[in-house]
């Protein structure tokens, strides 16, 4: 009877016990990382199938690299008088502006009392300090990209600048790396040293190495003061760490306490909740873990049976950590349930251990989930943790640190490793006839992000930061407007993480880092005292007295054992703000640039850092570390995977700025630490994306590529395309100064702007544009939108100023012009190439610089820095005199007949000829044409432009009377009051043009049949928004006007080939 009642089988539907350290809300992370290891799946199928396409646009050939030879010494000023090379390279551009900058102190915040444009404004930010075992990555290149941006707008607006450099001790990482490095030189651990020996290591090897960041940003150009540079394990800095952390303590917002913490076995230290990945598992899955030789087994569930004590009858649980039922305490079931109404307050008999386990009641139990009966293990869960509380439990941990089986689960597992264990107890279990069992069973383990290993959660007495009120003080600033987040909607996330942050444990297992300033006291006739008596100080000696105060003992008599545990390395990094200022010392650059003007770094770091920072910065100065937060998105390759050593898909920007062959690529990949079948995908990968490698770039193309995406809000996909697109960007900007000092050496001479005169019409409208993009780009570098301002500098410089002015300008500079129409459109040329070169300095400091240095012997009689990077960055105020909307205006709609007349000419296959041009167009169309006739005779390559207006010439006496076009011109349709023609009957190949006009007619009425189907679509009308609507009525119309041009050239084309053919 008893058997038949309690002997229950697991539930298919549903596990009694997840497999997660995480609080309840763990399913909800389970399902995105379910979601994301899915992705990275496809993903990676599509990567070794041929869905993945090679990058076409890579194709790209070698240019030739131009050396800077000039023997320049280091920090002395770059010689721009040297003959001008004939391309952009590089090699030539980039050597030695960044020693001469560094010598001259221009990034140095006491360079603003020297400037004549400085305002009483101050703008500080921090750089987010990188490890100093690392290099950089993408990741960091896009944040130098933007901070430097913004630094650089800054210190040219006026500000009084600082910029901060910093590098993180980094813990955990800079320990492994100098373990396996003595393991490897020496065949040392770190356990055969002393710790003296072990931190000497550590600082022979970070002065070795830990430079190696500085100079990689050194190269992107970063224009950090190096004067201020600050290393988190500097003597003001640990300080300063040590400050906080008593100060802490005597508010009670830290506290010592014995808790479950997540466990790395393999580096033998606590780690933090949100240092802790989800690896969902849908099943069965074999991993490779640290310390193992062998994959083991996850993903599965295991059932056995606990025999009642005095009873013939059984309770059956189960468990996916069978390992730790040597630590089970209790067998917990709802206290409703009515298969257990008859066992309340019964015992079990453990198999293994002879202890009696109570069978408890708990409404934390889901009787609907499993048997319903589960075990509790308090010393291994945090669930089980919080029944053992409630319901006075015992803990026994039975697993070490080193993840090894303890002496109390009996000899025959005393030392084994846990997941050796599992296997040995299952066999046990059947041998005593109590294995009920194993099945498949989805789960979600939890993994360190820092080792990769297996999480045990253990009981130990830590150290603990108490979060909620000052998590509620975090989000109550962002709530009043006091803290400003960008994008906004991360707001929300703020918000709902801070809500339900849980105590940080601070403590870490290391010899690297801040040793906890807190000492255990051991007073004087009371050795076996079993509570710990702990103090802390700024000194020992301030901990002896304090002990002294604190227990009425006199401070000779007591014992200090100081916690050879040190602080997690985010403690130290969420001081950054100030620390890296002189906190606690009140000093100069602490009231000066304290808060920080704006925090900028990855969207991925807005626990991790961001919101400790704001945490700790409030309760220990009073003020919030900054004003604003700005949050830019993750780099991600081309497949839309996050840039990971894991994957080994990351792109080290060295390789951008001065290339490298596929052959180099992959080996770095080879190199890594990657399973067989990461690696088969890594290289496929790169074989795809870089076939022929990857070409030399430079790092102003690399930062201006980096700066044009959209930060804020989306993944930035890497493109070398896209880098490779900025580079001959690069290329034109160069061509442009060439061509503009060309025209400079022939005798021209600028003058200032506002003397420059008389401005004709197309020299109104360059200007205007100029003013324009100005306004654009200050409106956009206020609201954090670099993208829009990399946007409008280059469509100003490629569209407006090299496609049209410049093209327009050539004929004047002829002999008969050059004195009058010439020297106007000289002297406005430099102007706006000055000026733009002004304004795309933040992005492309390097070039920039160049091509600024050597048109400064053309420039007019003025106050003029040493550098362009303290130069005032160009206002809209101070070009509003030169704002000309209606030229804007009317020179877009010449800008389109010019594109229509310039796709006629392509269609009819003219090239060299310049035909006469009529235009049939309405009274105003008219008057604007004839007022740029030069620009649009000259950009659109015919020789005349006759125009052609319905209304009497005395109408409009501006106007050239003119017959309408011959009958066997070619015409295309501009809009639906303006046509225009060309005469180009000589040298068209009529078949050809024929065969092209019908293939793209044959492409064009497939699109148009498909819009119209739309719109004729049932509810078209009523459901589809009105700006969608808007929308697809012109691109219709569009189609329809495109398809009725493309007809009636096939029939001027048949015409004049019957035409031909009578002749």
């Amino acid at each position: 009877m008893w058997r038949a009642a309690l002997v229950w089988r697991v539930s298919q539907r549903c596990p009694c016990r997840l497999y997660t350290t995480k609080s309840p809300k763990a399913p909800k992370v389970t399902r995105t990382q379910a979601e994301k290891q899915k992705r990275r799946r496809e993903k990676e199928k599509a990567i070794l199938s041929s869905q993945s396409p090679k990058d076409e646009a890579l194709n790209w050939s070698e240019k030739e690299k131009i050396q800077y030879t000039a023997q320049t010494p280091p920090g002395e000023k770059k010689d721009t008088s040297l003959p001008f090379p004939a391309a952009y390279s590089p090699d030539y551009v980039e050597p030695s502006w960044y020693q001469w900058w560094e010598k001259e102190e221009f990034f140095r915040p006491e360079q603003h009392d020297s400037l004549p444009h400085a305002t009483e404004r101050t703008f500080s930010m921090c750089i987010p300090p990188p490890n100093v075992t690392g290099t950089l990555h993408l990741g960091h290149a896009l944040t130098v990209a933007v901070e430097d941006a913004l630094v650089r707008w800054r210190r040219m607006q006026g500000h009084r600048v600082l910029w901060l450099p910093g590098c993180d001790h980094a813990g955990i990482a800079t320990q492994t790396v100098v373990e396996r490095r003595l393991l490897r030189d020496s065949g040392r651990r770190r356990q055969d040293m002393s710790r003296d020996e072990f931190l000497q290591e550590v600082w022979k090897w970070k002065n070795e190495k830990g430079e190696e960041i500085y100079r990689q940003l050194r190269r992107m150009g970063a224009s950090l003061d190096w004067s201020r540079a600050c290393f988190t394990m500097d003597p003001g800095f640990s300080r300063a760490v040590t400050e906080a952390f008593v100060r802490l303590c005597d508010s009670g917002l830290i506290y010592r306490s014995e808790a479950l913490i997540n466990w790395s076995c393999a580096l033998q230290s606590a780690i933090s909740d949100i240092e802790v990945d989800f690896k969902e598992l849908s099943g069965r899955t074999m991993l490779s873990v640290p310390g193992y030789e062998r994959p083991v087994e996850f993903g599965t569930m295991l059932t056995f049976a606990y025999p009642i004590e005095g009873h013939d009858g059984e309770v059956a649980v189960s468990t996916t950590r069978l390992e730790t039922m040597l630590g089970d305490v209790a067998i917990a079931v709802h206290p409703e349930d009515p298969r257990y109404q008859a066992v309340h307050g019964k015992q079990c008999r453990h198999p293994f251990t002879g202890e009696l386990l109570p069978i408890i009641t708990d409404s934390m139990v889901d009787m609907q989930l499993g048997t319903g009966a589960v075990k509790v293990t308090p010393a291994h869960d945090h669930t089980d943790f919080l029944l053992s509380q409630r319901h006075s439990l015992p803990h026994f941990t039975v697993i070490g640190d080193d993840g090894t089986m303890l002496p109390p689960c009996g000899d025959w597992l005393k030392g084994v490793k846990r997941f050796d264990a599992r296997q040995m107890i299952v066999d046990a279990l059947v041998e005593k006839r109590l294995f009920r069992g194993t099945r498949e069973h989805s789960m979600a383990l939890p993994v360190c992000s820092r080792s990769g290993d297996i999480i045990e959660p253990l009981l130990k007495k830590q150290w603990f930061v108490r979060c909620k009120g000052m998590a509620a003080k975090a989000i109550q600033a962002v709530e009043d407007g006091e803290l400003e987040i960008f994008p906004q909607f991360y707001s929300k996330t703020w918000k709902n993480w801070l809500s339900n942050i849980s105590d940080w444990c601070v403590s870490r297992q290391l010899w690297w880092g801040h040793q906890i300033p807190a000492y255990r006291v051991e007073l004087p006739d009371n050795v076996n005292h079993k509570e710990e008596l702990w103090v802390w100080g700024r000194s020992e000696e301030e901990a002896r007295q304090r002990a002294s105060v604190k227990y009425g003992v006199p401070p000779e008599r007591i014992t200090l054992t100081r916690d050879p545990d040190v602080l997690d390395t985010w403690f130290s990094s969420g001081l950054f703000p100030f620390a890296m200022l002189g906190w606690p010392q009140p000093t100069k650059d602490m009231e000066r640039f304290y808060p920080n003007s704006v925090l900028e770094t990855g969207s991925d770091l807005i626990f991790f850092w961001v919101a400790r920072m704001v945490m700790l910065g409030t309760e220990l100065t009073g003020q919030l570390p900054f004003k604003q937060v700005l949050l830019h998105s993750l780099v991600r390759d081309k497949h839309g995977r996050k840039m990971s050593k894991s994957l080994g898909n990351v792109v080290d920007p060295v390789d951008v700025i001065h290339g490298t062959s596929l052959e180099k690529l992959q080996e770095k990949v080879r190199a890594g630490n990657l399973d067989p079948r990461e690696q088969l995908v890594a290289m496929e990968a790169q074989s795809k994306d870089f076939p022929k490698g990857i070409p030399q770039c430079g790092t102003d193309a690399l930062r201006f590529a980096l700066c044009s995406h959209k930060t804020q809000g989306e993944d930035v996909n890497l493109s070398l395309s896209h880098i490779l697109s900025c580079r001959h960007f690069c290329n034109k900007m160069w061509q442009t100064v060439r061509f503009t000092l060309g025209v400079l050496d022939s005798g021209a001479t600028v003058e200032p702007l506002e003397k420059v005169g008389p401005l004709g019409g197309m020299e109104r409208w360059v200007l205007s544009r100029l003013y324009s993009t100005v306004l654009q780009c200050e409106q956009s570098f206020e609201a954090y939108e670099l993208h829009s301002v990399t946007s409008a500098l280059h469509t100003f410089w490629v569209n407006s100023l090299c496609d049209v002015y410049m093209e327009y300008m050539k004929p004047l500079l002829s002999p008969q012009t050059r004195a009058t129409e010439g020297a106007v459109a000289c002297s406005v040329l430099f102007h706006c190439v000055s000026v733009s070169l002004a304004l795309l300095n933040p992005f492309m400091p390097f070039i920039t610089e160049e091509l600024w240095q050597r048109l400064q012997p053309h420039q007019p009689p003025a106050t003029a820095r040493a550098s362009l990077c303290l130069q005032p960055y160009p206002s809209s105020q101070s070009l509003a005199r030169w704002h000309f909307p209606d030229e804007e205006r009317d020179v877009l709609w010449v800008q389109e007949v010019v594109r229509v007349t310039r796709s006629l000419r392509a269609q009819s296959g003219v090239t060299k000829e310049k035909p006469t041009m009529w235009v049939e167009c309405s009274p105003t169309q008219a008057k604007i044409l004839q007022d740029f006739s030069p620009a649009l005779q000259t950009l659109s390559r015919v020789s005349t432009v006759q125009l052609v207006c319905p209304v009497p010439a005395g109408d409009m006496p501006q106007l050239t009377p003119s017959s309408g076009p011959p009958k066997d011109c070619v015409a295309a349709v501009v809009d639906h009051t303006c046509r225009v023609h060309l005469n180009v009957k000589s040298g068209v190949n009529v078949d050809r043009q024929i065969a092209e006009l019908t293939q793209r007619r044959d492409r064009l009425v497939p699109k148009l049949e498909q819009h119209l189907a739309r719109v004729r679509s049932k509810d078209y009308q009523n459901k589809a928004p009105s700006h969608v609507r808007e929308e697809l009525d012109k691109k219709v119309w569009a189609l329809q006007q495109e398809l009725q041009n493309m007809e009636e050239q096939l029939q001027q084309m048949t015409a004049l080939g019957e035409e031909h053919s009578e002749q």
